[in-house]
């Protein structure tokens, strides 16, 4: 039975708060969204990171990165309302804060820029999960003909499987309706984190010695020393920072309390837990392997047993990689669907939605212009990761394209223009300085990063 709904038009600058939606979110599920967002695949290539960056170059990334995040996402949650952040009119999201704020041109290149990084990140989580998929075939290739034996597998299949995955995850609604895949998802991260902290600190033990060095793993030539250095903040970049995703989390949190002083407790404690398992991971994994340690931590068999705990921790990573590729999603699909609408309000194939009831299941409610559009979305990603299947040069690519515009210029502008910081007052030449630092970092990584691709794509 067809049942017609009238979706009006969301306003694009912001929304007052009997805007009627259902907000239900709280600490937890907050902390749950953003451990989602930040515990991804970045996790696995920060013991390459490490190596390539040494023992002093590399601890000090992790925690200057964790510094620039939280500083990042406490500018970021007061811009969730404007002018005041406790009681101004809402900022749905990134763009629509950088709208008021900053004005339309500013918001332009804010949402460009976002939901660029958005599908690149659908692209990265293609590739690793086909990767991992593959590293369990592997896996048990190894334990039964041994660690010399030719095991190795193509991942085009599994990327496509994967894709199947998400066109059906993707019909889920909306953020208010993905809390549970959140938990999921989260506790997955935490589960393949201590995987990888636990068995690099046992290879450590059993090799009796921390390997590496001060300077990192040595390279051919001083150019390429530089590109590989720069592609390792590149993806120590694009494993912490989760600005851009943060005021659509923020979104979901009921009030009272304020919803940035929620968030912000929230950033602090996600950011404490991720920082634990960064360093562990990234350094147990360099102290176990030294210049060997693999590009990704669980899929470069660094570890071969015990092979089932190698499987199960990478299982842990697919399950945890779907619910991540609908999390960096649904900012794209609301966007989408929103702009959609409000230009062709009278559409029944935008407005139209359809009742299914599947046996055993409960009842669905189905819309023919989401189910064509987020198929084709994910249907692209999928595509573009089978002709670019590079894990560290992409996560690399991407997270110098996130660090400085998207998580630390919008938010250091919005701060100054919504906190009235004089020009050259103490405050605004911290932040200044701070953002042309970043700037600077984000560049390298990028150079990095590009070159890093060009060269695997050459091979």
């Amino acid at each position: 039975m067809a049942v017609e709904l009238e979706l009006q038009p969301l306003d694009s600058t912001n929304d007052k708060d009997d805007d009627n939606t259902i907000r239900t979110g709280t600490l937890w599920s907050t902390i749950a969204h953003i451990i989602t967002a930040v515990i991804g695949s970045g996790v696995l290539s920060l013991a390459w990171s490490t190596a390539q960056l040494g023992w002093i170059g590399g601890p000090v990334a992790l925690f200057c990165f964790a510094f620039v995040t939280y500083v990042s996402a406490t500018l970021m949650s007061d811009c969730y309302r404007s002018p005041d952040p406790i009681t101004g009119a809402r900022n749905r999201s990134f763009t629509d804060a950088v709208r008021v704020i900053l004005g339309e041109k500013q918001a332009w290149i804010c949402g460009l820029l976002q939901y660029v990084s958005f599908y690149g990140t659908g692209i990265a989580y293609v590739v690793t999960t086909a990767t991992c998929m593959r590293a369990i075939r592997k896996s048990g290739c190894y334990h039964t003909q041994g660690h010399d034996a030719d095991c190795d597998y193509r991942g085009n299949i599994y990327m496509l499987l994967f894709g199947v995955v998400e066109v059906v995850m993707s019909q889920i609604p909306d953020f208010h309706s993905m809390v549970w895949v959140s938990v999921v998802a989260a506790a997955m991260s935490f589960c393949y984190a201590s995987i990888g902290f636990g068995l690099g600190c046992a290879q450590v033990i059993e090799n009796g010695k921390i390997a590496g060095s001060i300077t990192g793993a040595p390279a051919a030539s001083v150019a390429h020393k530089l590109w590989i250095t720069f592609q390792a903040l590149g993806d120590i970049a694009f494993a912490y920072p989760y600005a851009i995703i943060l005021l659509e989390i923020q979104d979901t949190v009921k009030s009272p309390p304020a919803e940035n002083q929620v968030a912000k407790r929230a950033s602090a404690i996600a950011i404490l837990l991720t920082t634990f398992f960064y360093l562990g991971c990234g350094c147990f994994g360099y102290a176990a392997f030294g210049n060997d340690t693999p590009g990704n931590l669980l899929t470069g068999f660094g570890f071969y047993e015990p092979y089932w705990l190698v499987d199960f921790a990478n299982a842990c990573i697919i399950i945890h990689l779907i619910g991540g590729y609908q999390l960096f999603s649904q900012p794209v699909f609301a966007f989408s669907e929103r702009w959609f609408t409000g230009k062709f309000p009278n559409s029944g194939f935008l407005t139209k939605f359809y009742e299914l009831k599947l046996p055993l299941l409960p009842a669905f409610r189905l819309n023919l212009f989401r189910l064509c559009f987020r198929t084709a979305y994910v249907a692209s990603t999928t595509g573009i990761a089978l002709v670019f299947p590079y894990f560290n040069e992409i996560l690399g690519v991407l997270g110098a394209l996130n660090l400085w515009p998207l998580a630390i210029y919008f938010p250091v502008e919005m701060y100054i223009v919504q906190r009235r910081v004089e020009s050259w007052s103490r405050k605004w030449v911290v932040l200044e300085i701070f953002s042309g630092v970043l700037m600077v970092v984000s560049v390298v990584a990028l150079v990095g990063s590009v070159a890093g691709l060009i060269e695997a794509k050459s091979k």
